[in-house]
Parts: C-alpha cells; sequence; structure tokens
C-alpha cells in the first residue's frame, strides 16, 4: 500500500454513527493505513452525486442495508468510479451484536480489500 491517503464515502442513514466508527477503525489501522472520511451519504438515490463530487477510493455500505440494497448501492458507486473498491457491513450486524462487532468486522476484513490489487 502506498502512503496516500484512502478516500472513504460512508452510505449510512446514521451519519454520527458512522463517523463514531470509522474514527475508531481510522485510529485502529492508522499504522497500515491513512483513511480520510470524506463523506457520508444517508439515502440511496444521492450515492451517485456524491461518489462524483467527492471521488473516493473506497466505499462502505452499513448493516441497516440489505443484500440487495449494498448491490445497489455498490453498482452506482461502480458506474461513477470503476475500479471503487467496497466493504458491505453484513445486514443487521450493527442491530444484532452492536457497534463493537461493526468495527471488530471491519478491522478483520478491510485489511485485505485495500491491500489487494485494483
Amino acid at each position: 500500500m502506498t502512503d496516500a491517503s484512502i478516500k472513504l464515502v460512508t452510505v449510512n442513514t446514521a451519519p454520527e454513527r458512522a463517523k463514531r466508527l470509522v474514527g475508531r477503525v481510522v485510529e485502529d489501522l492508522k499504522d497500515r493505513f491513512t483513511i480520510v472520511h470524506v463523506a457520508n451519504v444517508e439515502r440511496i438515490e444521492d450515492v451517485r452525486a456524491t461518489v462524483a463530487r467527492e471521488q473516493p477510493n473506497l466505499l462502505f455500505t452499513a448493516s441497516m442495508w440489505t443484500a440487495e440494497q449494498a448491490q445497489e448501492i455498490v453498482a452506482i458507486a461502480r458506474d461513477v468510479i470503476p475500479d471503487i473498491k467496497t466493504f458491505n457491513i453484513p445486514f443487521g450486524l450493527q442491530v444484532e451484536k452492536g457497534p463493537d462487532a461493526v468495527v471488530q468486522y471491519i478491522k478483520e476484513h478491510l485489511p485485505g480489500i485495500l491491500d489487494a490489487e485494483s
């Protein structure tokens, strides 16, 4: 991984929660990655405009989105930026297991996505 910052857009209907959780992940992974949370999108219909404006390298979908909704969000993002890296948090994880489980899931799986070749 290069020293370049990774620009992250989250898609989460609870923007403050997204900011807190991403903040924890950024802090925990700062020795390996420089992740900058540039925007949160609360509605699927706003994904295209936000991705076009912010030009992120990475997009997270939160656990309130079903698998089908997450696929739609990713398809929209990839229509704008074909090689964007995406990370879908499993549906219901936040509700079922809480924020610590979400942070742990991201920390376990995200490095493999970021280290993978585009």
